[in-house]
């Protein structure tokens, strides 16, 4: 898969962009502040939910502008060239079509793998779960789309018990629905995560020092069974009424990782080597997305070369030559993608405009 054309229309610093690329991976350099980050976030909306940023649709539009934003997109997969658009109006939800019929976002994630790792999630083994679920969740969605929907319904369905709880509501007929929708959620999302873990964990090299395995297992301070989650959620109200929501489902996992070669946790491991292990699943999901749909899928590397040493870095470019990955990567500085040499395009990003460079 890869990406030919690109069209922003009035979305974040941009007011008109345009790119027309071939199927190597793309380098684009330029000061902080040029909009390199904008263009990755227009790509990542070729994924299901909001994008790198996680950001509103309002948030979205330039700044000073109608407040409509459009994006288009040129896609190639396996020879298949594909048109694919979407649209925000006011900040309203986004519109999607696919050569140029109406489409959902289930359909886009079953069409289309987006990978991306952005700088803040360089402190993911540091901060709280909810990054690191926010991570496995990502890279469940690449292998089963049907991941956003059960999620959804989950987190629904959790609002609204959270909402009786806030309310002290004790009466139990009243959540019996509402944890029986949990429930059938919870064992999707459940097998979802597992099954994602394992094909994580079967693409990692035990022997690369520049992007070590790492040990990856689901932890929850109180341990459930999906399949009987509706009864545990009921046996539980009372410490749910006491603390004003859910204690116990999917949503309290947490992601641990250990460094395997070492057997020291990420959280104690140095800055560097958290990065190369955060690499080391992304380029293990991306070879895993591979082997199940036959396509590699897009990659977007926003300031990749933070916390990476030029041996790192030059290891990282041939792995991703050498997967035939259309990897979109961002930089201040055009020395940090030296090593990619012919195997990429390169681009200047500046007050001007998009300058190409051979």
């Amino acid at each position: 898969m890869s990406v030919t054309q690109l069209r922003l229309r009035q979305f974040r610093s941009h007011n008109r962009f345009d790119l027309d690329v071939d199927p190597r991976p793309v380098a684009i350099y330029g000061a902080n502040g040029a909009g390199k980050t904008n263009i990755l976030e227009a790509l990542s909306l070729l994924s299901p939910g909001r994008g790198l940023r996680r950001a509103k649709m309002a948030d979205m539009a330039l700044q000073g502008g109608s407040g409509d934003w459009s994006l288009s997109y040129g896609v190639d997969i396996a020879g298949d060239l594909r048109d694919i658009t979407c649209h925000s109006a006011g900040g309203a939800a986004r519109q999607l079509r696919i050569d140029d019929k109406a489409a959902s976002q289930l359909q886009l994630g079953g069409l289309l793998r987006v990978l991306w790792l952005i700088p803040a999630m360089d402190r993911l083994w540091l901060e709280g779960a909810e990054g690191r679920r926010r991570f496995l969740d990502r890279a469940s969605l690449s292998f089963h789309p049907a991941h956003a929907e059960a999620s959804l319904t989950y987190e629904r369905a959790m609002r609204e018990r959270n909402r009786l709880l806030r309310d002290q509501v004790q009466e139990g007929a009243w959540y019996k629905a509402l944890e029986s929708q949990m429930a059938e959620a919870a064992v999707k999302i459940e097998a979802h995560r597992r099954d994602t873990l394992d094909r994580l964990r079967a693409q990692q090299a035990d022997d690369d020092p520049d992007f070590p395995a790492a040990d990856l297992t689901l932890h929850y301070e109180t341990p459930f069974d999906g399949a009987d989650l509706a009864a545990q959620m009921a046996d539980n109200r009372r410490a749910d009424l006491a603390a004003g929501r859910s204690l116990i489902g999917p949503h309290r996992a947490d992601l641990l990782a250990r460094y395997r070669a070492k057997d020291m946790a990420a959280k104690d491991c140095s800055t560097g080597e958290q990065k190369a292990l955060l690499l080391s699943l992304i380029l293990a999901n991306a070879r895993a997305l591979r082997a199940d749909t036959g396509r590699a899928p897009l990659l977007l590397l926003d300031e990749v070369a933070a916390h990476l040493d030029p041996t790192r870095r030059a290891r990282l470019y041939d792995q991703i030559a050498q997967d035939g990955t259309q990897a979109w990567m961002t930089g201040t500085d055009p020395a940090l993608f030296d090593t990619l040499g012919p195997r990429a395009q390169f681009f200047e990003l500046c007050a001007d405009g998009l300058i190409a460079h051979p």
